[in-house]
């Protein structure tokens, strides 16, 4: 090998390896942002388990996790491997975006300055794909600061960098990048309201009856409620005021009132009981029991979140408006995949429990190392025909 090709091989391991070490900052940055403890307070990493402030030298990406063995160098408590994936994951992507985009150019070196600010720009876009996923995954959330305050970024890095977005000059980098944002913020959210509309409730019809309940086991966590073999938290259930439980009870207890047939519906903070033509309504914050014997439960059911529908919107500033309409698509692919995957394996209960974040996440990626090749091929093909 020539100088250059050893200092080449040095400086690609480099790229890798600085993918790695943002991965262990993004590995604070799953665990903590969803607890609400600050990124940066304290500094250094912790044990999830004695809380033990790691050290510099235990702290080596990917090395530390392997030369410990997944486990604390204090109390060994064990270290999800979820630690070494995220650091491997982003350690990687980071050298592809580096590969595809300076190897567009004949002399990459020489000409750092002009491909260096398009992949520092993605390595941001990648990066808050990787923790949106995996916050998502965890907590079935994703906060405003990587949604919002991602797509705020991407109009920035569209501004300073066009070919984002395929563009050539600052300003229509801007205006594209707003425009994409718009669209996948408005394709999205309509997607999630007719959804909402015509698959938004679930019925679940018993033989015999069963019991119903809300129950709140620790008072500083949300209520859950049961019936039959099932059991929901309330996050899952409620997510807009105008989501409702219909259940039809053959025999009702609110505190100390007893109910006959009754009809109650259960919303986010109020519950109506319908028995023929009267209603009376209770605030929740006032009732402390609430069961019932049934044989019929009505639940909303959401598809998606509406933090799904401000992650495509940061996807769509950050690549443009072709890249929406290619994640949404190969997002609906990649589910349904998935699904009939978990399902022909015996895993469909496991398979339902990974929210759409992640789907979006993998077609927004595919988007950037084959997205507009695989658009092309088929413009050409459909323009042929």
């Amino acid at each position: 090998m020539t100088r250059f090709q050893v200092l080449d091989t040095l400086l690609q391991f480099l790229v890798f390896y600085i993918g790695a070490g943002i991965g262990s900052f993004l590995n604070v940055v799953i665990y903590r942002l969803p607890l609400g403890i600050s990124v940066d307070k304290p500094r250094r990493s912790f044990c999830p388990s004695c809380k033990y402030q790691i050290p510099m030298w235990q702290n080596i990406p990917l090395l530390s996790w392997l030369l410990l063995r997944g486990k604390c160098a204090n109390c060994g408590g064990k270290i999800s491997m979820r630690y070494f994936w995220v650091e491997l994951l982003t350690g990687v992507l980071f050298y592809m975006v580096f590969l595809k985009i300076s190897g567009e150019y004949p002399n990459p070196w020489p000409q750092i300055s002009e491909w260096g600010p398009h992949v520092l720009c993605v390595w941001v876009f990648v990066s808050l794909l990787i923790a949106g996923t995996f916050i998502d995954i965890d907590h079935f959330i994703l906060p405003h600061s990587i949604t919002i305050g991602g797509a705020v970024a991407g109009v920035l890095a569209a501004w300073w960098v066009p070919a984002l977005v395929e563009q050539e000059t600052h300003t229509r980098g801007v205006l594209i990048s707003l425009a994409s944002a718009a669209l996948g913020l408005g394709g999205l959210w309509l997607v999630v309201e007719l959804g909402k509309l015509a698959f938004g409730r679930k019925k679940f019809v018993f033989e015999k009856e069963e019991e119903w309940q809300v129950t709140q086991p620790d008072e500083n966590e949300p209520p859950v409620v049961v019936f039959g073999e099932h059991k929901f938290d309330w996050a899952d259930l409620f997510i807009r005021t105008s989501d409702r439980m219909v259940v039809s009870c053959n025999s009702l207890q609110v505190n100390e009132r007893s109910f006959g047939t009754v009809t109650a519906e259960l919303w986010m903070e109020k519950l109506k009981v319908r028995d023929g033509t009267n209603l009376e309504e209770f605030s929740l914050e006032g009732v402390t029991t609430l069961r019932a014997k049934t044989t019929q439960v009505v639940i909303p059911r959401e598809a998606m979140g509406f933090g799904d529908v401000l992650f495509l919107m940061m996807i769509g500033a950050f690549t443009g408006w072709q890249a929406v309409l290619f994640t949404i698509l190969a997002a609906s692919v990649l589910g349904t995949v998935f699904g009939v995957i978990h399902r022909v394996t015996g895993r469909a209960e496991w398979g339902a429990k990974i929210p759409f974040g992640p789907y979006l996440a993998m077609g927004a990626v595919l988007w950037l190392f084959y997205g507009p090749p695989v658009v092309d091929w088929y413009i050409s093909k459909t323009m042929w025909r």
